[in-house]
């Protein structure tokens, strides 16, 4: 398998000795998205604020601002670190931040007027030409702050929103963000001038009407919202088709009884690392949020040599935009269909419980609007070589049924193949049958689909004791000695 590169970047005079056959899947993934960097000191500042909807969204100098509403002081911090990671992943550059302490953000602006005031010095002093929101804001406390502040303003969702553009590449991905952001925008639309002015409808002589203005009459932003609509519907029907295609492919592994496993967990907590460790899938591999979002499905053996598949899904956050949840459905409805929930947690973050909640949310958001039963949770912590023995000794005592593993240097992976093993789903009907040797297929499918209990030589042919699926127990039938396969 070929190792994982962390960086983000190449040297260019070490990448000229590669082959490209030595490059993986996600290797090349990497070397595209940072050709695609963001050009530094490139300014966003509007000079119309009220275009900020249609402009697509560069973010460069930022300040970050949040409202602590309820919990501890290293909650609120933890929130905002999370949120300057968020923006760096854009590919921001993080200038300073500021935290309100309030009972509930202010209905108007956000963090209240007195500190607009402090926001609008530190924006002037700093040089920024954004300001990150760690929340949703409404339509309108987002023209507040921009009348106020006169840089543009962006609260979470529309952040996150612009991480999963930058990094869906498949058709489903892209149609699921599009519409994501779509539905984001809708209530958020505003025009500007006059190509808000309605025609005259007939009236002669006004301010707006006179000859050419007559008629009915519309807005440009009820045009920008009728196709919007339509495009959502469009784009409804596209992600529809394509659910009918991973319907019909994970079909075909329900017929084959092939056992599924679906892994999901926080964003950046190694998941697309541990499908590499355990498959050699080759993925991209980036310490980033959000750094894969299409899910990823690769066949795997158990150490016996049992079948199964291992799904890699998109990652989660705290407050998740509820437009995504919608949007991904489709997809994060393979961790409903699955045998198997392999959970992914950080242990090198300061409050994985956090993250454990988190997931545990979406999940339980999904479960009730699909009404699909979660399957059963192996929770995994990843990362456990940038852990020190105290770390260790806390996270054992917050998850003492877990598996500890580091995708990264491989320790614990074997064992977590046991593990999956042990609590994958097996075959149910148990049969004893003396196969000929003429027909060695026979047993080889019984090794390659089935459990081995006992095999034995004999001069008739192989006496087999095997615990096998239905289908592969009615093929087994005519060299049972057992009477019909129990």
């Amino acid at each position: 398998m070929t190792e994982n590169i962390q960086s983000t970047e190449f040297d260019p005079e070490f990448d000229a000795t590669w082959e490209e056959d030595d490059f993986s899947t996600g290797d090349f993934e990497r070397v595209e998205r940072a050709a695609l960097r963001r050009v530094a000191g490139l300014s966003t500042e509007l000079e119309d604020i009220t275009e900020v909807e249609y402009r697509q969204l560069r973010l460069e100098r930022v300040v970050l601002v949040g409202v602590w509403t309820e919990g501890t002081a290293a909650d609120s911090d933890a929130s905002m670190a999370e949120l300057a990671r968020l923006a760096e992943t854009a590919g921001s550059e993080v200038l300073e931040g500021l935290v309100q302490r309030r009972d509930k953000p202010d209905a108007a602006t956000y963090i209240g007027s007195g500190k607009v005031s402090e926001l609008r010095d530190v924006v002037q002093s700093t040089g920024a030409d954004t300001v990150i929101c760690d929340g949703e804001l409404s339509p309108g406390q987002l023209r507040q702050l921009e009348e106020k502040l006169k840089v543009k303003v962006v609260d979470r969702t529309a952040l996150i929103l612009d991480i999963f553009a930058q990094h869906a590449q498949s058709k489903e991905g892209k149609a699921q963000v599009e519409l994501a952001q779509l539905q984001y925008l809708m209530p958020r639309l505003r025009g500007w001038g006059e190509s808000l002015s309605r025609q005259a409808g007939g009236r002669a002589g006004g301010g707006n009407g006179g000859v050419g203005l007559r008629g009915p009459g519309e807005t440009k932003i009820e045009t920008d919202r009728r196709r919007i609509r339509a495009r959502i519907s469009k784009l409804r029907r596209e992600i529809a088709a394509i659910g009918v295609v991973r319907e019909t492919k994970r079909g075909r592994r329900t017929a084959n009884e092939i056992p599924s496993i679906a892994i999901a967990g926080y964003t950046n907590a190694g998941k697309s690392s541990l499908l590499n460790a355990l498959t050699g899938a080759g993925v991209l591999v980036e310490d980033a949020l959000f750094a894969t979002l299409d899910p990823t499905t690769r066949r795997a053996l158990t150490p016996e040599g049992l079948p199964y598949t291992l799904t890699d899904t998109v990652g989660f956050v705290r407050h998740l935009p509820h437009q995504l949840v919608e949007a991904f459905r489709s997809t994060l409805e393979e961790v409903g269909q699955s045998d198997l929930l392999v959970h992914v947690v950080d242990g090198s973050d300061g409050m994985p419980e956090k993250q454990v909640k988190a997931v545990r949310e979406v999940l339980s958001e999904i479960n009730d609007k699909t009404d699909t039963p979660m399957p059963r949770e192996l929770l995994v912590v990843n990362k456990i070589d940038a852990v020190g023995d105290l770390g260790m000794a806390r996270l054992r005592h917050l998850f003492p049924d877990a598996s500890f593993v580091s995708a990264h240097s491989g320790l614990g992976i074997e064992e977590l193949r046991v593990r999956i093993a042990e609590l994958m789903p097996r075959p149910e009907v148990v049969v004893e049958a003396l196969v000929p040797y003429a027909r060695g297929e026979v047993v080889a499918r019984v090794h390659r689909d089935g459990e081995i209990l006992s095999e034995k030589h004999t001069e008739s042919g192989t006496l087999l004791s095997a615990r096998v699926r239905p289908d592969l127990a009615s093929a087994l039938e005519e060299f049972a000695t057992n009477g019909t396969p129990a």
